[in-house]
């Protein structure tokens, strides 16, 4: 009899395509499927892709007959915060109604685990600028708010008889895999240490700070950077819990300290050995000073061990990859 398939949705993206390197890798059967809109057929490195949305509801029920597919792993997303608040419904469409779509199809068909990527927006502005699982939901913008919404229709759905789900709630993903088969290729990206090594091979003018008085301890925002191949792994520990008969559960996805703006910036200077352009501008609405994990839950639950919690190794490994990029390099041209 053939094992059983992952369905790995979204996983030509940034976090999904490291994860599904890591399943192959671990000998899992793989199945792919991304609109290829903001992901790359390059970046997946095992199993088999499949080009189309996870809002079709046709095609879902078409490869849940033809594979035997018991673990859903869910990336699909619009990830974006300005685009959410300049079309919010877009956002509810793509990162809520298609997540519903998908759940019914899973549902139907007997799936018993369910792996989510959901967010640290989900909080909001926390007080103190940290956030435990049991901190109070309070989303900002619409981003946060349709990830929210899915993890409502989850816990609602394994109430009910639906699969066993665990929701892991990511901080700042960062760096790329370290033996650069993959990386951050996002287009337009708009996560600093992305955009930080791309003003540093060129790719970018420049990198802008959005804010220089927070109450912080240089005055920048405050942010808890987690390694891709960190967080990848969380998603493989999900799956070994959940396989063990592990009841539903959210987690937080970080490591429980936190970086400056400013700090992040001098990092790339050093491991470029050149100065950044760099602009100050002022707060961005809705930016919170200080956004860090409360993160012993993971380990506790999950057993999870990061191996990559340093933040000259995130952005040596980003900024490898640009590099690539910047290069033409075979490996990397596709994400240029």
């Amino acid at each position: 009899m053939s094992k059983k398939t992952i369905l790995v949705t979204g996983g030509a993206g940034y976090i999904g395509s490291h994860v599904v390197r890591q399943l192959g890798a671990a000998g899992e059967a793989v199945l792919t499927l991304d609109t290829l809109a903001t992901g790359f057929r390059e970046a997946v490195k095992a199993g088999e892709l499949v080009v189309g949305d996870t809002g079709d509801a046709a095609l879902l029920e078409r490869l849940f007959t033809e594979h035997r597919i018991d673990t859903v792993m869910h990336f699909a997303a619009h990830t974006v915060v300005p685009e959410s608040v300049a079309d919010p419904l877009e956002y509810y469409r793509n990162n809520t109604c298609s997540s519903r779509t998908l759940l019914k199809a899973a549902h139907e068909h007997g799936v018993r685990h369910f792996v989510f990527s959901s967010t640290a927006a989900v909080y909001g502005i926390p007080d103190g600028g940290r956030a435990a699982e049991d901190t109070p939901t309070a989303p900002i913008n619409p981003y946060g708010r349709s990830k929210l919404v899915t993890e409502w229709m989850l816990r609602d759905l394994a109430r009910s008889g639906g699969p066993r789900y665990v929701a892991l709630r990511y901080f700042n993903v960062a760096g790329c895999e370290p033996g650069g088969s993959i990386g951050q290729s996002t287009p337009n990206a708009t996560l600093l240490v992305k955009v930080a090594c791309e003003a540093a091979t060129g790719r970018r003018p420049g990198v802008s700070i959005f804010g220089t008085d927070y109450p912080t301890p240089d005055g920048t925002g405050l942010r808890d950077y987690i390694h891709v191949e960190d967080l990848a792994t969380a998603h493989l520990d999900a799956l070994s819990y959940l396989r063990a008969g592990g009841e539903s559960t959210t987690l937080n996805c970080g490591y429980g300290h936190g970086f400056s703006v400013r700090e992040v910036l001098a990092a790339v200077e050093s491991a470029s050995g050149a100065p950044l352009s760099v602009s100050e501008k002022p707060r961005r609405a809705g930016d919170p000073p200080e956004l860090v994990a409360v993160a012993e839950r993971i380990h506790d639950v999950l057993g999870w061990t990061p191996r990559y919690d340093d933040l000259d190794l995130i952005v040596r490994t980003s900024l490898e990859w640009e590099r690539k990029i910047a290069a033409g390099d075979p490996e990397a041209y596709w994400a240029a």
